[in-house]
């Protein structure tokens, strides 16, 4: 990695071409880096190890855009090259899958020309008088991808469980141990018995071999099993910290500062700079000769730090900007304009006005005090609390989990240890297109259905900006545990129930279903569950009233796999029994992450 940045660093004279075709490379090593972070477990992470992940990351992020700034100063020196014959000024297109760059260089200065609009596109400026007679260019630099915002710190787990944990194996194990040792030395004890004496000590040595190694075994057995007890509490830890809520809500420093945990960035970043153009390329004998300046790539300052000379109040009018939103992501509302404040190292929406949106054709309208990085943001709970959800076995290890919101419908299948967008029905057919179909492990597909701006997976700051039925952490995580173990043949669905019994209690509708085969009229039952005891109730979802009461031949059980035992087929259980580790976990982490129980 090291190698790799100091001799890309060496390279100076790269098209911004080249530096696009890099850095397809460099985004994803940056991607591979991340995943690590988040699907290695802490503990498995030592400190020096997420040191190092993150530093490459930041280094990775930081030369990369250094280079695209050198590519942009290397074709603003071919500006007059490369000048429109109409206009006499340069405009310049270059685009890819992660990046589009925009840039205009005004060589003709004409004081009349204000409005910059590139060519079959709705993008554009609308630049005042002083800047139209300016040797300026204007850069937009819209990178797909987010490198200007800090990584957001999460609310760290809380090491003592596993400590405690990792302690009781490593006392066990030792004391266990010397204990079977101690068991052996007395056994193997000479012990005389007269005539036979001499036979029995030509044996002894073979009883005590033997002896010693059976010792060696169960030691070994009961050091496996506290192996597995302790990875058994360490998976519990770490699923219950995903569902965790946040004691305290994060702090915003000023009324005008973008909460990140209220706000997502949808569509990567648009870069908005107004640059001083640089010497142009001049023929000299054959030659081309160019003047190039130690201090490279320079920023022009709008509205400028001293403004006495200018007698007019309103000569430095703010910039209209006109851009285009990715296709790749979809707003369920006028997404919110927000510019990032480089001193403050947050983003703010002050210093812009007249924001307008054009659904239909994607595209945004603001007026920009100030040039810096921009983007568009979307509340991050637009679709929380969800109003209904199910959980559908489709085949052993195979199963449909359906979240409906205000806004759409979600359905993600989910099979052995993949998952995919199976289906969603909003009114336009929206960028999720080219997701449907397409496996993904749980965490990438996570997050590529959050940056596509479908957001149903909470956080540990949620509970603050949704009003949820919150329910106990424990309780929960158990109930997604065992709900996923039986998710190969016995569905479950939200009932309105679950909000009327307290916190300690989760109530949910079940049936047996072992064919993808809708019935108009499903048989659903009601159960209630506390992480310890699991009941059928008597009512249903159509009764009048919430009561607690068992249903009719039903009695108490520890879990729900025992509770469900009681009304499945030999064929439903032979199912659950059949269901792997991987497909279990699967299912597990996404309603872990969905967290259904709590926010619907």
């Amino acid at each position: 990695m090291n190698t790799f940045i100091s001799l890309w660093k060496e390279e100076t004279n790269e098209t911004f071409e080249i530096v696009i075709e890099k850095s397809k490379l460099v985004l994803q090593l940056i991607e591979k880096l991340k995943l690590m972070l988040l699907e290695t477990a802490p503990r498995d992470l030592r400190d020096k190890n997420i040191i190092q992940y993150e530093g490459s990351i930041s280094q990775l992020q930081e030369l990369l855009h250094l280079k695209f700034n050198i590519a942009t100063e290397i074709l603003l020196r071919q500006a007059s090259t490369l000048a429109d014959l109409d206009t006499g000024n340069m405009e310049k297109i270059i685009q890819d899958e992660n990046v589009t760059l925009y840039v205009w260089a005004n060589l003709k200065k004409n004081p009349r020309y204000k409005s910059v609009r590139f060519s079959d596109t709705q993008t554009g400026f609308e630049i005042p008088r002083i800047l139209a007679t300016s040797d300026i260019a204007l850069r937009l630099l819209h990178t797909h991808y987010d490198h200007v915002t800090p990584p957001q710190a999460a609310p760290a787990p809380s090491p003592q469980h596993t400590s405690a944990a990792s302690e009781l194996f490593k006392s066990e194990t030792k004391s266990t141990t010397e204990a079977a040792s101690q068991e052996a030395q007395e056994d193997s004890k000479p012990q005389e018995r007269g005539s036979v004496f001499i036979q029995e000590g030509e044996i002894k040595v073979d009883e005590q071999v033997d002896s010693e190694t059976s010792v060696k075994k169960e030691s070994k057995a009961t050091e496996c099993e506290l192996e597995m007890k302790l990875l058994s509490e360490t998976v519990a830890a770490a699923q219950l910290n995903l569902i965790k809520n946040a004691p305290e809500k994060p702090e915003v420093s000023e009324s005008k500062e973008v909460d990140l945990c209220q706000f997502t960035i949808l569509g990567g970043v648009y870069h908005l700079d107004i640059l001083e153009l640089p010497p142009q390329c001049k023929p000299v004998k054959g030659w081309m000769m160019v003047e190039i300046l130690k201090e490279g790539l320079q920023k022009f300052t709008y509205p400028p730090e001293i403004t006495e000379n200018f007698e007019t109040e309103n000569a430095f009018p703010p910039i209209e900007v006109t851009l285009q939103v990715q296709e790749k992501v979809a707003f369920f509302e006028e997404p919110m304009v927000a510019r990032w404040d480089a001193k403050g190292k947050y983003w703010r929406t002050d210093g812009i006005s007249d924001v307008y949106y054009t659904p239909e054709k994607k595209l945004i309208s603001f007026n920009l005090e100030t040039f810096g990085p921009v983007t568009l943001m979307q509340d991050t709970h637009i679709n929380m609390p969800y109003q209904s959800w199910e959980l559908q076995p489709l085949d052993v290890n195979k199963a449909l989990l359906t979240v409906t919101t205000v806004f759409t419908e979600i359905q993600i299948q989910i099979k052995e240890n993949l998952c995919m967008l199976a289906s969603i029905k909003v009114k336009d057919k929206g960028p999720w297109s080219v997701l449907e179909g397409k496996w993904m492990t749980p965490i990438p597909f996570i997050s590529a259905l959050k940056e596509t701006g479908l957001n149903i997976f909470p956080t540990a700051y949620s509970h603050f900006y949704v009003v949820i039925n919150n329910k106990v952490p424990l309780v929960e995580m158990k109930a997604y545990r065992q709900m996923a173990l039986l998710s190969s043949a016995i569905a479950f669905g939200w009932s309105k129930w679950n909000t009327l019994c307290d916190s300690t209690n989760v109530v949910f509708k079940v049936r047996e279903h072992l064919t993808e085969e809708h019935t108009d009229i499903p048989n659903w039952a009601l159960f209630m569950f506390s992480g310890d005891r699991a009941r059928r109730l008597k009512i249903n979802e159509e009764s009048e009233s919430f009561s607690e009461a068992l249903g009719e031949e039903t009695e108490l059980h520890s879990t729900l796999y025992h509770m469900v035992k009681d009304f499945a087929s030999k064929e439903a259980i032979e199912k659950v029994r059949s269901s792997s580790c991987q497909f279990i976990d699967s299912v597990c982490h996404m309603l872990l992450s969905t967290r259904v129980l709590s926010y619907s």
